[in-house]
């Protein structure tokens, strides 16, 4: 009787464990929802919501036009889910089918980057609410937070080591450990927290709160403007995580889960959190007198030490969760997906966590210019990136993409193009690139501004479209499957372990069952 043949082996060059096709898919839809909560429950929505609110937007408006926006995220977050699902490989590896096996890592720096900086401004931000708790708790170390070492206080800086030492820990841990912390910590205990607050100001203000009229005033037609402005820029917030999204639907057992976990997660619990939002910006108009958007500033204002201690390490707890699932499992990806052979999913993560002090990330909140025209400037990028991947997934190949040509380095291979890299991605990126950004950085065009993904995603993926004519000509009228591809590169490292070896690549544990 013959020996079957072995399965072929990846390229070490593209491959690692990490990096490889799921080889288990246990994240259930709980644990896609409380990805969500701990996405969604930043300080930064928070704000975003209840500065609609002070803005003018009756509090209706501002639930219509949330809910808006992230329905349409919602929509986005399906169809790369359906991709990740389906292939079992992260964004970075996924990439690799429009821009070539080594052109992938294009779109996985500009991810990258804009990642690592916003890890880092989450960390800082963090480290606010450590300093909060510990003048709280010792006031006489106040001493210590006047005074100045490359922008920090001796305090801050020793806040700042702090959060970034307990987000190190945990990433060590791998995504089982973060998973539980986002399934039973990051989440819910935001909710119980901002749902307290909301109590407090409510029995507080003698149930004396509007959410009908409009605090400024606005005319009829500036309100449509601000809402469709907050349409807009509720699906910017979250377009970095439509390119992430891959990287956790990868580990789901079916196409009911992510989408289920999404539609709790994102339209349902993101509207409501939003909305409670607006309830305790309203609350603090009757009660302080003044409206307040930063809940820490909230907790400050009740001036309790009990409640000081609660909140503060209830949104440092959040905080963390927050920033490992939006701002470093995709770095950590995308920096593995550079060397493979040499760098594994920890060691991406820890690349991340290292540049994260060494952008001084205080320095790039501080400054309005810093963050405009460099943050503003990659978040112009996104729309193309996205639009490319899904108009070659489901208008070009129509969801036919060969997994283990994906790790093939071979001249001969699906996706090696020209010497690794695709030229239509190229050709339909940069000029779509170059328009989003214009349009969000010139100050000409302020008005459009809000509105510079759409140009870009559209532009971007009209002209992928338009390059790729040949090659969407024979799959134009056949369905797109939903099965699982199947693949040969685990079969390759299940029969032969020395496959991988060299690559440093340390198997991260999958997410045990959250359904």
């Amino acid at each position: 009787m013959s020996t079957p043949p072995k399965p072929p082996q990846p390229d070490p060059r593209l491959f690692n464990e990490d990096l490889a096709p799921a080889p288990e898919r246990k994240w259930g839809t709980y644990s896609i929802f409380a990805l969500w909560m701990s996405d969604t429950h930043a300080i930064s929505n928070y704000a975003f919501a209840s500065s609609l609110f002070v803005l003018g937007l009756p509090a209706w408006e501002v639930f219509v036009a949330l809910l808006a926006g992230i329905s349409i995220v919602y929509w986005l977050m399906n169809r790369m889910g359906h991709a990740g699902h389906r292939t079992g490989v992260p964004y970075p590896v996924l990439a690799r089918a429009s821009w070539g096996v080594y052109g992938a890592n294009i779109p996985a720096l500009l991810r990258a980057v804009m990642a690592v900086a916003w890890y880092g401004i989450q960390t800082w931000l963090a480290s606010t609410a450590v300093v909060l708790l510990t003048l709280q708790l010792a006031p006489g170390l106040e001493v210590y937070h006047h005074n100045s070492v490359l922008g920090l206080s001796t305090l801050g800086w020793i806040a700042f080591m702090v959060m970034w030492g307990l987000q190190a820990v945990l990433l060590t841990r791998g995504m089982e450990f973060i998973r539980k912390v986002q399934d039973f910590a990051t989440g819910p205990v935001v909710w119980l927290v901002v749902l307290a607050l909301a109590v407090y100001l409510v029995v507080k203000a003698g149930g004396d709160i509007s959410l009908t009229r409009s605090l400024t005033g606005l005319s009829g037609s500036a309100q449509l403007e601000q809402s469709l402005i907050a349409v807009s820029l509720t699906v910017a917030t979250f377009l970095t995580l439509v390119l992430n999204y891959a990287d956790f639907a990868r580990f789901t057992p079916d196409h009911r889960s992510y989408r289920r976990g999404n539609l709790i997660g994102l339209p349902v619990n993101f509207t409501a959190f939003a909305m409670v939002a607006v309830l305790v910006t309203a609350g603090t108009i009757s009660v302080f007198g003044e409206a307040i958007y930063d809940p820490v500033k909230v907790i400050q204002k009740i001036d309790n030490p009990v409640v000081t201690v609660v909140g503060a390490l209830s949104f440092i707890v959040a905080t963390i969760g927050i920033n490992v699932v939006a701002n470093f499992v995709s770095p950590a990806y995308d920096f593995a997906n550079l060397a493979p052979k040499y760098l594994n999913f920890k060691r991406g993560g820890m690349i991340t966590a290292v540049l994260a002090i060494v952008v001084m990330p205080w320095k790039l909140y501080s400054s309005a210019l810093v963050i405009q025209y460099f943050l503003g400037a990659l978040g112009a990028f996104l729309g193309p990136l996205v639009a490319i991947l899904l108009v070659d997934y489901y208008l070009v190949r129509r969801g036919r993409i060969d997994v283990d040509a994906l790790f093939s380095a071979d001249a001969r291979g699906a996706y090696f193009y020209r010497r690794g890299y695709n030229p239509k991605a190229v050709i339909a990126f940069l000029p779509a690139a170059a328009v989003s950004a214009a349009l969000a950085l010139v100050p000409a065009f302020d008005v459009v501004a809000p509105f510079s993904w759409i140009f870009g995603m559209g532009l971007a993926g009209a002209l992928y479209v338009l390059v790729s004519g040949r090659d969407r000509s024979a799959a134009i009228a056949a369905p797109v499957p939903d099965e699982i591809i199947p693949s040969q590169v685990s079969a390759a490292v299940a029969t032969d372990p020395a496959a991988s070896e060299g690559a440093g690549a340390v198997v991260v544990p999958v997410p045990a069952e959250g359904s």
